[in-house]
Protein backbone atom coordinates (compact mmCIF):
# COMPACT_ATOMS: atom_id res chain seq x y z
CA UNK A 1 0.00 0.00 0.00
CA UNK A 2 1.37 3.39 -0.94
CA UNK A 3 2.13 6.10 1.57
CA UNK A 4 -0.87 8.16 0.46
CA UNK A 5 -3.25 5.25 1.07
CA UNK A 6 -1.74 4.63 4.50
CA UNK A 7 -2.24 8.30 5.31
CA UNK A 8 -5.92 8.07 4.33
CA UNK A 9 -6.38 4.95 6.49
CA UNK A 10 -4.60 6.59 9.43
CA UNK A 11 -6.72 9.70 9.08
CA UNK A 12 -9.91 7.64 8.92
CA UNK A 13 -8.91 5.71 12.04
CA UNK A 14 -8.07 8.95 13.85
CA UNK A 15 -11.40 10.49 12.88
CA UNK A 16 -13.26 7.35 13.99
CA UNK A 17 -11.46 7.18 17.33
CA UNK A 18 -12.16 10.86 17.97
CA UNK A 19 -15.82 10.28 17.15
CA UNK A 20 -15.91 7.14 19.33
CA UNK A 21 -14.35 8.97 22.26
CA UNK A 22 -16.95 11.74 22.10
CA UNK A 23 -19.82 9.29 21.58
CA UNK A 24 -18.83 6.90 24.37
CA UNK A 25 -18.35 9.77 26.86
CA UNK A 26 -22.08 10.43 26.63
CA UNK A 27 -22.98 6.84 27.56
CA UNK A 28 -23.50 5.92 31.19
CA UNK A 29 -23.82 2.16 30.98
CA UNK A 30 -21.39 -0.76 30.73
CA UNK A 31 -18.17 -0.39 28.76
CA UNK A 32 -18.55 0.19 25.02
CA UNK A 33 -15.85 -1.00 22.61
CA UNK A 34 -14.94 0.34 19.17
CA UNK A 35 -17.13 -1.10 16.39
CA UNK A 36 -18.69 -3.91 18.46
CA UNK A 37 -20.13 -1.56 21.09
CA UNK A 38 -21.55 -3.33 24.14
CA UNK A 39 -21.76 -6.76 22.48
CA UNK A 40 -18.76 -8.19 24.39
CA UNK A 41 -20.48 -7.44 27.70
CA UNK A 42 -23.74 -8.98 26.51
CA UNK A 43 -21.96 -12.14 25.42
CA UNK A 44 -19.92 -12.35 28.62
CA UNK A 45 -23.05 -12.04 30.79
CA UNK A 46 -25.36 -14.15 28.64
CA UNK A 47 -26.03 -16.52 31.57
CA UNK A 48 -26.70 -13.82 34.19
CA UNK A 49 -28.13 -11.09 31.97
CA UNK A 50 -30.85 -9.85 34.30
CA UNK A 51 -28.58 -9.55 37.34
CA UNK A 52 -25.98 -7.78 35.18
CA UNK A 53 -28.55 -5.27 33.94
CA UNK A 54 -29.79 -4.70 37.50
CA UNK A 55 -26.22 -4.08 38.76
CA UNK A 56 -25.61 -1.58 35.92
CA UNK A 57 -28.85 0.24 36.73
CA UNK A 58 -27.99 0.49 40.44
CA UNK A 59 -24.63 2.06 39.58
CA UNK A 60 -26.23 4.44 37.09
CA UNK A 61 -29.09 5.53 39.37
CA UNK A 62 -31.90 3.80 37.48
CA UNK A 63 -31.14 4.66 33.83
CA UNK A 64 -28.22 4.19 31.48
CA UNK A 65 -27.56 4.27 27.75
CA UNK A 66 -25.43 1.89 25.73
CA UNK A 67 -24.59 1.28 22.10
CA UNK A 68 -24.96 -2.11 20.44
CA UNK A 69 -22.87 -1.17 17.37
CA UNK A 70 -20.35 1.68 17.65
CA UNK A 71 -20.65 2.76 14.03
CA UNK A 72 -21.25 6.37 12.89
CA UNK A 73 -24.79 6.81 11.62
CA UNK A 74 -25.99 3.79 13.60
CA UNK A 75 -24.86 4.45 17.16
CA UNK A 76 -27.16 7.40 17.85
CA UNK A 77 -30.20 5.84 16.23
CA UNK A 78 -30.85 2.15 15.73
CA UNK A 79 -27.82 1.08 17.77
CA UNK A 80 -28.59 3.18 20.84
CA UNK A 81 -30.43 1.48 23.68
CA UNK A 82 -31.72 3.31 26.76
CA UNK A 83 -32.17 0.94 29.70
CA UNK A 84 -34.27 2.12 32.64
CA UNK A 85 -36.25 0.97 35.67
CA UNK A 86 -37.03 4.44 37.06
CA UNK A 87 -40.78 4.53 37.84
CA UNK A 88 -41.02 8.08 36.47
CA UNK A 89 -39.58 6.98 33.15
CA UNK A 90 -41.78 3.90 33.06
CA UNK A 91 -44.92 5.99 33.51
CA UNK A 92 -43.72 8.38 30.80
CA UNK A 93 -43.05 5.58 28.29
CA UNK A 94 -45.98 3.30 29.13
CA UNK A 95 -48.63 5.97 29.65
CA UNK A 96 -47.87 9.69 29.23
CA UNK A 97 -46.18 9.35 25.81
CA UNK A 98 -47.66 5.97 24.93
CA UNK A 99 -48.00 6.73 21.20
CA UNK A 100 -44.30 7.62 20.94
CA UNK A 101 -43.22 4.21 22.22
CA UNK A 102 -44.82 1.37 20.22
CA UNK A 103 -43.59 -2.21 19.95
CA UNK A 104 -41.90 -1.11 16.76
CA UNK A 105 -40.79 -2.76 13.51
CA UNK A 106 -38.05 -4.96 14.98
CA UNK A 107 -40.31 -6.65 17.54
CA UNK A 108 -43.11 -7.00 14.99
CA UNK A 109 -40.74 -8.58 12.47
CA UNK A 110 -39.40 -11.13 14.93
CA UNK A 111 -42.85 -12.40 15.94
CA UNK A 112 -44.67 -11.83 12.64
CA UNK A 113 -44.59 -15.45 11.44
CA UNK A 114 -45.99 -16.85 14.68
CA UNK A 115 -48.26 -14.12 16.05
CA UNK A 116 -49.10 -12.14 12.92
CA UNK A 117 -50.87 -8.90 13.78
CA UNK A 118 -52.31 -10.25 17.01
CA UNK A 119 -52.87 -8.07 20.05
CA UNK A 120 -49.41 -8.69 21.55
CA UNK A 121 -47.56 -8.02 18.31
CA UNK A 122 -49.38 -5.02 16.88
CA UNK A 123 -49.53 -1.26 17.26
CA UNK A 124 -51.86 1.56 16.24
CA UNK A 125 -55.42 0.94 15.08
CA UNK A 126 -54.88 -2.81 14.70
CA UNK A 127 -54.00 -3.05 18.37
CA UNK A 128 -56.77 -0.65 19.46
CA UNK A 129 -59.50 -2.68 17.74
CA UNK A 130 -58.40 -5.97 19.32
CA UNK A 131 -57.82 -4.38 22.70
CA UNK A 132 -61.36 -2.99 22.78
CA UNK A 133 -62.90 -6.35 21.95
CA UNK A 134 -60.70 -8.21 24.42
CA UNK A 135 -61.28 -5.65 27.18
CA UNK A 136 -65.04 -6.13 26.93
CA UNK A 137 -64.70 -9.90 27.14
CA UNK A 138 -62.26 -9.92 30.04
CA UNK A 139 -64.66 -7.93 32.21
CA UNK A 140 -67.43 -10.53 31.94
CA UNK A 141 -68.14 -12.86 34.84
CA UNK A 142 -68.72 -15.72 32.40
CA UNK A 143 -65.04 -15.65 31.38
CA UNK A 144 -63.99 -15.73 35.04
CA UNK A 145 -66.35 -18.69 35.55
CA UNK A 146 -64.91 -20.44 32.50
CA UNK A 147 -61.35 -19.97 33.75
CA UNK A 148 -62.28 -21.31 37.17
CA UNK A 149 -63.90 -24.36 35.60
CA UNK A 150 -60.87 -25.19 33.43
CA UNK A 151 -58.40 -24.61 36.26
CA UNK A 152 -60.29 -26.61 38.89
CA UNK A 153 -60.69 -29.52 36.51
CA UNK A 154 -56.97 -29.57 35.71
CA UNK A 155 -55.97 -29.28 39.36
CA UNK A 156 -58.24 -31.94 40.81
CA UNK A 157 -58.43 -34.29 37.84
CA UNK A 158 -54.75 -34.23 36.86
CA UNK A 159 -52.21 -32.26 38.93
CA UNK A 160 -53.20 -33.52 42.38
CA UNK A 161 -53.38 -37.19 41.30
CA UNK A 162 -49.90 -36.91 39.74
CA UNK A 163 -48.54 -35.35 42.94
CA UNK A 164 -50.32 -38.04 44.93
CA UNK A 165 -48.62 -40.74 42.87
CA UNK A 166 -45.24 -39.08 43.46
CA UNK A 167 -45.91 -38.99 47.20
CA UNK A 168 -46.88 -42.66 47.28
CA UNK A 169 -43.87 -43.70 45.20
CA UNK A 170 -41.42 -41.46 47.06
CA UNK A 171 -40.13 -39.88 43.86
CA UNK A 172 -39.55 -36.29 42.86
CA UNK A 173 -41.29 -34.37 40.06
CA UNK A 174 -40.29 -31.55 37.72
CA UNK A 175 -42.86 -29.10 39.01
CA UNK A 176 -42.06 -26.50 36.34
CA UNK A 177 -42.92 -29.01 33.61
CA UNK A 178 -46.17 -29.99 35.34
CA UNK A 179 -47.19 -26.35 35.72
CA UNK A 180 -46.35 -25.58 32.09
CA UNK A 181 -48.57 -28.45 31.00
CA UNK A 182 -51.37 -27.41 33.34
CA UNK A 183 -51.41 -23.77 32.23
CA UNK A 184 -51.13 -24.81 28.57
CA UNK A 185 -54.22 -27.01 28.89
CA UNK A 186 -56.06 -24.23 30.73
CA UNK A 187 -55.24 -21.44 28.28
CA UNK A 188 -56.09 -23.63 25.29
CA UNK A 189 -59.44 -24.36 26.87
CA UNK A 190 -60.05 -20.71 27.60
CA UNK A 191 -58.70 -19.49 24.24
CA UNK A 192 -60.46 -21.88 21.87
CA UNK A 193 -62.40 -24.40 23.93
CA UNK A 194 -60.25 -27.49 23.31
CA UNK A 195 -58.21 -29.31 25.93
CA UNK A 196 -54.93 -30.78 24.57
CA UNK A 197 -54.60 -32.89 27.74
CA UNK A 198 -50.83 -32.53 28.04
CA UNK A 199 -51.11 -32.86 31.84
CA UNK A 200 -52.15 -36.48 32.29
CA UNK A 201 -50.59 -39.53 33.89
CA UNK A 202 -47.59 -40.47 31.79
CA UNK A 203 -47.24 -36.85 30.57
CA UNK A 204 -48.07 -37.67 26.92
CA UNK A 205 -46.70 -35.76 23.97
CA UNK A 206 -49.17 -33.61 22.03
CA UNK A 207 -48.47 -32.65 18.42
CA UNK A 208 -50.00 -29.19 18.74
CA UNK A 209 -48.18 -28.44 22.01
CA UNK A 210 -44.87 -29.71 20.59
CA UNK A 211 -45.25 -27.63 17.42
CA UNK A 212 -46.15 -24.56 19.47
CA UNK A 213 -43.06 -25.06 21.67
CA UNK A 214 -40.77 -25.45 18.65
CA UNK A 215 -42.26 -22.37 16.98
CA UNK A 216 -41.79 -20.29 20.14
CA UNK A 217 -38.19 -21.42 20.62
CA UNK A 218 -37.33 -20.75 16.98
CA UNK A 219 -38.93 -17.30 17.17
CA UNK A 220 -36.93 -16.38 20.27
CA UNK A 221 -33.80 -17.57 18.48
CA UNK A 222 -34.18 -14.55 16.19
CA UNK A 223 -33.20 -12.25 19.05
CA UNK A 224 -29.73 -13.81 19.07
CA UNK A 225 -28.85 -12.76 15.53
CA UNK A 226 -28.99 -9.42 13.68
CA UNK A 227 -32.16 -9.06 11.64
CA UNK A 228 -30.30 -9.33 8.32
CA UNK A 229 -28.90 -12.73 9.38
CA UNK A 230 -32.15 -14.44 10.35
CA UNK A 231 -33.98 -12.94 7.36
CA UNK A 232 -31.29 -14.38 5.09
CA UNK A 233 -31.61 -17.76 6.82
CA UNK A 234 -35.38 -17.59 6.37
CA UNK A 235 -35.03 -16.85 2.66
CA UNK A 236 -32.55 -19.72 2.22
CA UNK A 237 -34.51 -22.07 4.49
CA UNK A 238 -31.68 -22.74 6.93
CA UNK A 239 -31.43 -23.79 10.57
CA UNK A 240 -34.10 -22.77 13.04
CA UNK A 241 -35.95 -20.83 10.35
CA UNK A 242 -36.87 -24.16 8.74
CA UNK A 243 -38.08 -25.43 12.11
CA UNK A 244 -40.12 -22.26 12.58
CA UNK A 245 -41.78 -22.54 9.16
CA UNK A 246 -42.73 -26.20 9.67
CA UNK A 247 -43.97 -25.66 13.21
CA UNK A 248 -46.05 -22.59 12.32
CA UNK A 249 -47.58 -24.56 9.43
CA UNK A 250 -48.55 -27.35 11.85
CA UNK A 251 -50.01 -24.89 14.34
CA UNK A 252 -51.94 -23.04 11.62
CA UNK A 253 -53.37 -26.29 10.26
CA UNK A 254 -54.55 -27.35 13.71
CA UNK A 255 -56.17 -24.03 14.50
CA UNK A 256 -57.71 -23.80 11.04
CA UNK A 257 -59.55 -27.07 11.71
CA UNK A 258 -60.66 -25.79 15.14
CA UNK A 259 -62.00 -22.56 13.63
CA UNK A 260 -63.83 -24.36 10.84
CA UNK A 261 -65.51 -26.74 13.29
CA UNK A 262 -66.37 -23.94 15.70
CA UNK A 263 -68.01 -21.85 12.97
CA UNK A 264 -70.25 -24.79 12.13
CA UNK A 265 -71.14 -25.21 15.79
CA UNK A 266 -71.93 -21.52 16.24
CA UNK A 267 -74.17 -21.49 13.16
CA UNK A 268 -76.05 -24.58 14.22
CA UNK A 269 -74.30 -26.69 11.59
CA UNK A 270 -75.36 -24.45 8.70
CA UNK A 271 -72.57 -23.65 6.28
CA UNK A 272 -72.11 -20.13 5.07
CA UNK A 273 -73.72 -18.28 7.97
CA UNK A 274 -71.90 -15.91 10.28
CA UNK A 275 -74.55 -15.31 12.91
CA UNK A 276 -75.17 -17.99 15.51
CA UNK A 277 -78.42 -19.89 15.18
CA UNK A 278 -80.76 -20.10 18.18
CA UNK A 279 -79.89 -23.77 18.67
CA UNK A 280 -76.12 -23.25 18.38
CA UNK A 281 -73.93 -24.99 20.93
CA UNK A 282 -72.96 -22.45 23.62
CA UNK A 283 -69.25 -21.64 23.90
CA UNK A 284 -67.59 -19.31 26.40
CA UNK A 285 -64.04 -19.42 25.01
CA UNK A 286 -62.29 -16.33 23.62
CA UNK A 287 -62.23 -17.63 20.05
CA UNK A 288 -66.02 -18.02 19.99
CA UNK A 289 -66.46 -14.59 21.54
CA UNK A 290 -64.33 -12.96 18.83
CA UNK A 291 -66.19 -14.95 16.15
CA UNK A 292 -69.51 -13.56 17.30
CA UNK A 293 -68.21 -10.07 16.48
CA UNK A 294 -68.25 -11.15 12.83
CA UNK A 295 -65.39 -8.85 11.77
CA UNK A 296 -62.36 -11.19 11.88
CA UNK A 297 -60.94 -13.36 9.11
CA UNK A 298 -59.90 -16.95 9.83
CA UNK A 299 -56.25 -15.86 9.80
CA UNK A 300 -56.94 -13.10 12.30
CA UNK A 301 -58.82 -15.53 14.54
CA UNK A 302 -55.82 -17.87 14.52
CA UNK A 303 -53.60 -15.00 15.59
CA UNK A 304 -56.05 -14.06 18.35
CA UNK A 305 -55.88 -17.59 19.77
CA UNK A 306 -52.09 -17.87 19.47
CA UNK A 307 -51.47 -14.49 21.10
CA UNK A 308 -53.53 -15.40 24.15
CA UNK A 309 -51.93 -18.85 24.41
CA UNK A 310 -48.43 -17.35 24.34
CA UNK A 311 -49.35 -14.73 26.94
CA UNK A 312 -51.34 -16.96 29.26
CA UNK A 313 -49.29 -20.12 29.32
CA UNK A 314 -45.70 -19.32 30.26
CA UNK A 315 -46.33 -16.31 32.50
CA UNK A 316 -48.46 -18.04 35.14
CA UNK A 317 -46.52 -21.30 35.16
CA UNK A 318 -43.17 -19.51 35.51
CA UNK A 319 -44.49 -17.33 38.32
CA UNK A 320 -45.81 -20.38 40.16
CA UNK A 321 -42.51 -22.22 39.76
CA UNK A 322 -40.61 -19.39 41.47
CA UNK A 323 -43.39 -19.11 44.07
CA UNK A 324 -43.18 -22.76 45.09
CA UNK A 325 -39.39 -22.55 45.25
CA UNK A 326 -39.47 -19.41 47.40
CA UNK A 327 -42.13 -20.81 49.72
CA UNK A 328 -40.23 -24.08 50.13
CA UNK A 329 -37.14 -22.11 51.22
CA UNK A 330 -39.08 -19.77 53.53
CA UNK A 331 -40.89 -22.00 56.05
CA UNK A 332 -42.32 -19.06 58.00
CA UNK A 333 -44.11 -17.82 54.87
CA UNK A 334 -45.35 -21.33 54.13
CA UNK A 335 -46.81 -21.63 57.65
CA UNK A 336 -48.68 -18.34 57.25
CA UNK A 337 -50.12 -19.40 53.89
CA UNK A 338 -51.33 -22.76 55.27
CA UNK A 339 -52.77 -21.06 58.37
CA UNK A 340 -54.70 -18.67 56.12
CA UNK A 341 -55.97 -21.53 53.95
CA UNK A 342 -57.22 -23.38 57.01
CA UNK A 343 -58.77 -20.28 58.54
CA UNK A 344 -60.63 -19.35 55.36
CA UNK A 345 -61.92 -22.89 54.81
CA UNK A 346 -62.91 -23.24 58.46
CA UNK A 347 -64.93 -20.03 58.16
CA UNK A 348 -66.65 -21.11 54.92
CA UNK A 349 -66.92 -24.92 55.29
CA UNK A 350 -66.98 -25.41 59.06
CA UNK A 351 -64.31 -26.07 61.64
CA UNK A 352 -65.49 -29.45 62.88
CA UNK A 353 -64.26 -31.66 60.02
CA UNK A 354 -61.10 -30.55 58.16
CA UNK A 355 -61.65 -33.43 55.70
CA UNK A 356 -64.46 -31.35 54.19
CA UNK A 357 -61.88 -28.72 53.22
CA UNK A 358 -60.40 -31.13 50.67
CA UNK A 359 -63.67 -32.38 49.24
CA UNK A 360 -64.31 -29.63 46.69
CA UNK A 361 -62.42 -26.96 44.73
CA UNK A 362 -62.13 -23.41 46.06
CA UNK A 363 -65.00 -21.13 45.16
CA UNK A 364 -64.63 -17.47 44.16
CA UNK A 365 -65.34 -16.11 47.63
CA UNK A 366 -62.75 -18.36 49.26
CA UNK A 367 -60.09 -17.43 46.69
CA UNK A 368 -60.84 -13.73 47.14
CA UNK A 369 -60.24 -14.07 50.89
CA UNK A 370 -56.73 -15.51 50.48
CA UNK A 371 -55.08 -12.19 51.16
CA UNK A 372 -51.70 -13.42 52.40
CA UNK A 373 -51.43 -15.89 49.52
CA UNK A 374 -51.99 -13.07 47.02
CA UNK A 375 -49.32 -11.04 48.81
CA UNK A 376 -46.85 -13.94 48.53
CA UNK A 377 -47.61 -14.34 44.81
CA UNK A 378 -47.15 -10.61 44.25
CA UNK A 379 -43.88 -10.65 46.16
CA UNK A 380 -42.74 -13.52 43.93
CA UNK A 381 -43.56 -11.51 40.81
CA UNK A 382 -41.72 -8.49 42.21
CA UNK A 383 -38.51 -10.50 42.56
CA UNK A 384 -39.00 -12.89 39.65
CA UNK A 385 -41.30 -11.29 37.05
CA UNK A 386 -42.36 -13.73 34.34
CA UNK A 387 -41.23 -11.28 31.64
CA UNK A 388 -38.00 -9.79 33.05
CA UNK A 389 -37.25 -7.26 30.28
CA UNK A 390 -39.36 -5.53 27.63
CA UNK A 391 -38.57 -2.97 24.97
CA UNK A 392 -40.12 -0.14 22.96
CA UNK A 393 -39.25 1.70 19.77
CA UNK A 394 -38.76 5.49 19.91
CA UNK A 395 -40.77 7.23 17.17
CA UNK A 396 -39.74 10.85 17.79
CA UNK A 397 -37.00 12.57 19.80
CA UNK A 398 -37.97 12.79 23.45
CA UNK A 399 -36.61 13.58 26.91
CA UNK A 400 -37.43 11.24 29.78
CA UNK A 401 -38.46 12.67 33.17
CA UNK A 402 -34.99 12.01 34.59
CA UNK A 403 -33.49 14.19 31.84
CA UNK A 404 -32.26 11.41 29.51
CA UNK A 405 -32.51 12.32 25.81
CA UNK A 406 -33.78 9.50 23.57
CA UNK A 407 -33.46 10.04 19.81
CA UNK A 408 -35.95 8.82 17.21
CA UNK A 409 -35.12 5.39 15.86
CA UNK A 410 -33.44 4.21 19.06
CA UNK A 411 -34.99 1.79 21.52
CA UNK A 412 -35.84 1.69 25.20
CA UNK A 413 -35.54 -1.42 27.33
CA UNK A 414 -37.38 -1.24 30.61
CA UNK A 415 -36.09 -3.78 33.07
CA UNK A 416 -39.01 -5.23 35.03
CA UNK A 417 -36.59 -7.52 36.87
CA UNK A 418 -34.52 -4.55 38.05
CA UNK A 419 -37.58 -2.45 38.94
CA UNK A 420 -38.37 -4.83 41.81
CA UNK A 421 -34.80 -4.85 43.13
CA UNK A 422 -34.00 -1.15 43.60
CA UNK A 423 -33.41 0.10 47.15
CA UNK A 424 -34.52 3.59 46.13
CA UNK A 425 -37.97 2.17 45.31
CA UNK A 426 -38.50 -0.79 47.64
CA UNK A 427 -36.19 -0.01 50.57
CA UNK A 428 -33.10 -1.61 52.04
CA UNK A 429 -34.75 -5.03 52.21
CA UNK A 430 -35.66 -5.02 48.51
CA UNK A 431 -33.91 -8.37 47.89
CA UNK A 432 -35.80 -10.12 50.70
CA UNK A 433 -38.89 -12.24 50.09
CA UNK A 434 -41.34 -10.49 52.41
CA UNK A 435 -45.05 -10.76 51.50
CA UNK A 436 -45.96 -8.42 54.36
CA UNK A 437 -44.94 -5.42 52.23
CA UNK A 438 -48.21 -5.98 50.30
CA UNK A 439 -50.47 -5.94 53.36
CA UNK A 440 -52.07 -3.26 55.47
CA UNK A 441 -50.66 -2.61 58.94
CA UNK A 442 -53.12 -5.03 60.54
CA UNK A 443 -52.46 -7.66 57.86
CA UNK A 444 -56.13 -7.90 56.92
CA UNK A 445 -56.08 -6.20 53.52
CA UNK A 446 -54.03 -6.56 50.35
CA UNK A 447 -52.60 -3.19 49.34
CA UNK A 448 -51.37 -3.01 45.73
CA UNK A 449 -48.35 -0.89 44.87
CA UNK A 450 -48.19 1.68 42.10
CA UNK A 451 -48.18 -0.11 38.72
CA UNK A 452 -45.06 1.80 37.60
CA UNK A 453 -43.12 0.45 40.58
CA UNK A 454 -44.55 -3.04 40.16
CA UNK A 455 -44.53 -3.67 36.41
CA UNK A 456 -44.95 -7.45 36.35
CA UNK A 457 -48.31 -7.05 34.60
CA UNK A 458 -47.11 -4.15 32.46
CA UNK A 459 -48.79 -0.75 32.95
CA UNK A 460 -50.64 1.99 31.12
CA UNK A 461 -52.90 1.23 28.12
CA UNK A 462 -51.16 -2.13 27.60
CA UNK A 463 -51.60 -3.35 31.17
CA UNK A 464 -52.40 -7.06 31.23
CA UNK A 465 -56.10 -7.69 30.67
CA UNK A 466 -55.79 -11.10 32.27
CA UNK A 467 -54.28 -9.88 35.55
CA UNK A 468 -57.29 -10.84 37.68
CA UNK A 469 -57.64 -14.18 35.89
CA UNK A 470 -53.94 -14.84 36.45
CA UNK A 471 -54.29 -14.26 40.20
CA UNK A 472 -57.41 -16.44 40.21
CA UNK A 473 -55.54 -19.29 38.54
CA UNK A 474 -52.36 -18.94 40.61
CA UNK A 475 -54.20 -18.75 43.94
CA UNK A 476 -56.28 -21.80 43.05
CA UNK A 477 -53.24 -23.88 42.06
CA UNK A 478 -51.01 -22.70 44.92
CA UNK A 479 -53.70 -23.11 47.57
CA UNK A 480 -54.78 -26.55 46.35
CA UNK A 481 -51.21 -27.88 46.34
CA UNK A 482 -50.02 -26.38 49.64
CA UNK A 483 -53.16 -27.50 51.47
CA UNK A 484 -52.31 -31.11 50.64
CA UNK A 485 -48.54 -31.29 50.16
CA UNK A 486 -45.20 -30.09 51.49
CA UNK A 487 -42.67 -29.46 48.77
CA UNK A 488 -38.88 -29.44 49.05
CA UNK A 489 -36.20 -28.99 46.42
CA UNK A 490 -34.70 -32.36 45.53
CA UNK A 491 -31.15 -32.85 46.86
CA UNK A 492 -28.53 -31.75 44.36
CA UNK A 493 -30.98 -29.87 42.15
CA UNK A 494 -29.75 -26.43 41.05
CA UNK A 495 -32.26 -23.61 40.64
CA UNK A 496 -30.95 -21.17 38.03
CA UNK A 497 -32.47 -18.64 35.68
CA UNK A 498 -32.71 -19.47 32.00
CA UNK A 499 -31.90 -16.56 29.71
CA UNK A 500 -35.09 -16.20 27.71
CA UNK A 501 -37.86 -13.67 27.17
CA UNK A 502 -39.67 -15.56 29.94
CA UNK A 503 -37.93 -16.25 33.25
CA UNK A 504 -37.88 -20.06 33.12
CA UNK A 505 -35.77 -22.13 35.46
CA UNK A 506 -32.84 -23.47 33.44
CA UNK A 507 -32.95 -27.01 34.86
CA UNK A 508 -36.65 -27.15 35.70
CA UNK A 509 -37.80 -27.40 39.32
CA UNK A 510 -37.18 -30.88 40.68
CA UNK A 511 -39.09 -31.21 43.97
CA UNK A 512 -39.87 -33.89 46.50
CA UNK A 513 -43.56 -34.18 47.41
CA UNK A 514 -44.71 -35.16 50.89
CA UNK A 515 -48.23 -35.27 52.41
CA UNK A 516 -49.20 -32.36 54.63
CA UNK A 517 -50.57 -32.97 58.10
CA UNK A 518 -53.10 -30.23 58.82
CA UNK A 519 -53.60 -31.37 62.40
CA UNK A 520 -50.99 -29.11 64.03
CA UNK A 521 -52.28 -26.08 62.10
CA UNK A 522 -55.87 -26.82 63.13
CA UNK A 523 -54.87 -27.25 66.77
CA UNK A 524 -52.88 -24.03 66.67
CA UNK A 525 -55.81 -22.07 65.23
CA UNK A 526 -58.24 -23.53 67.74
CA UNK A 527 -55.93 -22.79 70.66
CA UNK A 528 -55.53 -19.22 69.50
CA UNK A 529 -59.28 -18.82 68.99
CA UNK A 530 -58.62 -17.63 65.46
CA UNK A 531 -61.51 -19.34 63.66
CA UNK A 532 -64.01 -16.65 64.56
CA UNK A 533 -61.45 -13.89 64.06
CA UNK A 534 -60.54 -15.32 60.66
CA UNK A 535 -64.16 -15.42 59.63
CA UNK A 536 -64.63 -11.76 60.53
CA UNK A 537 -61.38 -10.66 58.88
CA UNK A 538 -61.93 -12.56 55.65
CA UNK A 539 -65.52 -11.36 55.41
CA UNK A 540 -64.27 -7.78 55.74
CA UNK A 541 -61.71 -8.36 52.97
CA UNK A 542 -64.36 -9.73 50.63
Amino acid sequence: MEAGAWAVVAAAVAVYLAWFWRMSRGLSGPRVWPLVGSLPGLVRHAEDMHEWIAANLRRAGGTYQTCIFAVPGVARRGGLVTVTCDPRNLEHVLKARFDNYPKGPFWHGVFRDLLGDGIFNSDGETWVAQRKTAALEFTTRTLRTAMSRWVSRSIHGRLLPILGDATADGRSVDLQDLLLRLTFDNICGLAFGKDPETLARGLPENDFASAFDRATEATLNRFIFPECVWRCKKWLGLGMETTLARSVHHVDRYLSAVIKARKLELTGGKKGGDAPAPAATPHDDLLSRFMRKGTYSDESLQHVALNFILAGRDTSSVALSWFFWLVSTHPAVERKIVRELCAVLAASRGADDPALWLAAPFDFEELDRLVYLKAALSETLRLYPSVPEDSKHVVADDVLPDGTFVPAGSSITYSIYSAGRMKTVWGEDCLEFRPERWLSADGARFEPHDSYRFVAFNAGPRICLGKDLAYLQMKNIAGSVLLRHRLAVAPGHRVEQKMSLTLFMKHGLRMEVRPRDLGPVVDELRAAGEYDAAARATAACA
